[in-house]
């Protein structure tokens, strides 16, 4: 267990920054949809007979998740109100997860590529998926960090953002861009659901307690820490699904930190 032990305590961390920014945007399902449209590339790969592991099959996921934040990018506006964001959000998840399973029907393996898509298999994870993963994700947080000026005030202050002359749309899409990465990156160990446990649950915990940017950062990876750790632990000792077991530990830590938020506002 201790490399699914190391890949919850070292590549979830930067999923918690990027659920902060998701959270303060409103838009909470626009990582299970870049997931979907990168899934898509891969399941677009698996009917042409390629490898699930091929570089070919991880560039075309990368291929259509760029196309999906680009998407996203033309289509967030604060002057249109009738058509929400999350709703073309969703309609491209579920046209992207049913185009998807028309792709997978063709294969011979299809329901099983499915399932590992969704719910992934971290117990298979090694050490040199971690380490190349790890790094990619601190060259992606190094970005972050050198921008973060910019990628906070299209989150947190739009409005002042444009004023003071920053192009939104271009931001917007650098974010998206390398958050679709992160995504892509993830959904290959944790599957779907992981990823969308990890990146809204710890996000959500943090705003219930807390304000400063600082401080939801520490509460999020702490409940991403102890919640994934806990997951483990449970799988092992009751022999239970270990990406199943994370997000319910996930849950279960969103229903204590609520708890105790009510009880501080009472």
């Amino acid at each position: 267990m201790k490399w699914p032990l190391l890949a919850c305590l070292l590549l979830p961390g930067i999923l918690v920054y990027f659920g902060l920014h998701i959270v303060r945007r409103g838009v909470i399902f626009v990582d299970l949809a870049l997931a979907q449209v990168a899934t898509l590339g891969t399941a677009w790969c698996l009917m042409r007979g390629h490898d699930v592991h091929d570089l070919h099959t991880y560039l075309w996921s990368i291929g259509f998740t760029l196309a999906g934040a680009l998407i996203f990018t033309l289509t967030r506006s604060r002057e249109h109100h009738r058509v929400p964001q999350e709703a073309l959000i969703g309609i491209v998840y579920v046209v992207a997860a049913a185009a998807g399973l028309l792709l997978l029907s063709r294969t011979s393996e299809g329901n099983e590529e499915l399932k590992r898509m969704l719910i992934g298999d971290v117990l298979t994870v090694s050490w040199p998926e971690i380490w190349q993963t790890f790094l990619f994700y601190a060259a992606i947080g190094a970005t972050y960090f050198v921008f973060r000026r910019q990628f906070l005030a299209i989150t947190f202050d739009p409005a002042r953002a444009q004023a003071d002359g920053l192009s939104i749309r271009w931001w917007d899409f650098l974010f998206y861009a390398l958050f679709g990465l992160v995504v892509v990156s993830f959904v290959q160990i944790g599957g779907v659901l992981l990823v969308f446990s990890y990146l809204i649950v710890p996000a959500v915990c943090a705003n219930f307690l807390a304000v400063r940017l600082g401080s939801l950062l520490v509460i999020g990876w702490g409940v991403a820490t102890l919640a994934g750790v806990g997951g483990l632990i449970a799988s092992y000792q009751l022999d239970l699904p270990t990406g199943a077991a994370i997000v319910c530990a996930l849950g279960a830590a969103l229903v204590i930190v609520a708890v105790v938020a009510h009880f501080r506002r009472a």
